[in-house]
């Protein structure tokens, strides 16, 4: 175990589990990236609630929400580390390990910062629908995004991100990957949505999507509606054509409205202290780590209030979890 506070012993332990070749692609480091995205992406600007203080996934009302649907694997990947650094709060955790996938996937190096506190109940948790439909159009991505704080630029930069993993029909409903090495960062994701042709395909489970298949390859990549829209709409698009040309921009704007998004719900003083009320009244409150018993998964998703929610995925996952 580490010194309270070490986080870069807790960035080593990241990395040594990204490597997982059982897994999506061989790499955890995609559905870690999905997983801090989601911990921040419930911020309302408007209310200053949700956001990456709390670690809501943890309970159901958050953790069940369809739209994490999956992100129970990166959890479950994070464990060992949680493990073995008790200190850190699953919080600071979900949040660092992304950062971390994204450089270590050949992204850019993102600003990060601890501090973020555990949540002790559920009673703070952000209501369900406040994160994107990828079925939806451009007005759709504004709402979501406005909402959190973010403009137009911030908004393509962002959707930079599905250059990283793929989808899957039994979580999201859409299935397969957005470039061809979807465990690599880079700025393919704007250049093949303008360079490819997009056919709608509708799979069988009735959802809609659009897809490029290359017949000397024998290789089909997809693209969402929400992605199409980018191209669609003539304030998106300006950026998704300066990102295609221009990685070392869009690397640059990554990294700063990601780490704009693992911010969102933090207030900081001036040495960088969070000073949110749970983080004031509790100070850096760790959650225990997830028990590896058995139970029933749809009471709760934490520990101090029902069982460990690895259990649905404990044997999936065995083949592959990190060893550290």
């Amino acid at each position: 175990m580490s010194n309270k506070g070490d986080f870069e012993a807790v960035r080593k332990d990241i990395i040594k589990l990204l490597h997982q070749p059982e897994y999506d692609d061989g790499s955890a480091g995609p559905v870690l990236v999905r997983l801090a995205w989601h911990s921040a992406g419930t911020y309302d600007a408007e209310t200053d609630t949700g956001g990456s203080n709390g670690a809501g996934m943890r309970y159901e009302a958050e953790g069940g929400d369809p739209a994490n649907a999956g992100l129970q694997h990166a959890r479950v990947f994070l464990e060992p580390v949680k493990a073995k650094h008790s200190w850190i709060t699953y919080a600071d955790l979900w949040t660092l390990a992304g950062v971390v996938a994204i450089k270590e996937m050949g992204g850019p190096e993102i600003p990060w910062k601890g501090g973020r506190t555990d949540y002790v109940d559920d009673s703070k948790l952000p209501p369900r629908g406040r994160l994107p439909d990828a079925a939806q159009g451009s007005d759709h991505l504004r709402w979501i995004f406005y909402r959190m704080g973010f403009n137009d630029q911030e908004i393509v930069a962002l959707s930079g991100a599905h250059n990283l993993g793929r989808c899957h029909s039994d979580r999201s409903g859409f299935e397969g990957a957005w470039v061809n090495n979807p465990t690599r960062f880079s700025n393919q994701y704007f250049r093949l949505l303008l360079s490819l042709q997009w056919k709608k395909k509708q799979l069988k489970n009735g959802m809609e999507q659009y897809v490029n298949y290359d017949e000397d390859t024998e290789t089909e990549l997809m693209m969402l509606p929400t992605d199409i829209a980018l191209t669609q709409d003539k304030k998106f698009m300006p950026y998704v054509e300066l990102y295609a040309r221009d990685k070392d921009r869009f690397f640059e704007d990554f990294s700063k409205v990601f780490a704009k998004l693992v911010e969102l719900g933090i207030s900081r003083d001036e040495e960088g202290k969070v000073t949110n009320s749970d983080n004031e009244k509790g100070g850096y409150h760790s959650a225990p780590s997830k028990r590896a018993t058995p139970g029933n998964s749809a009471k709760s998703t934490d520990d101090r209030v029902g069982p460990s929610e690895g259990c649905p995925v404990q044997h999936a996952n065995n083949a592959f979890r990190a060893r550290l």
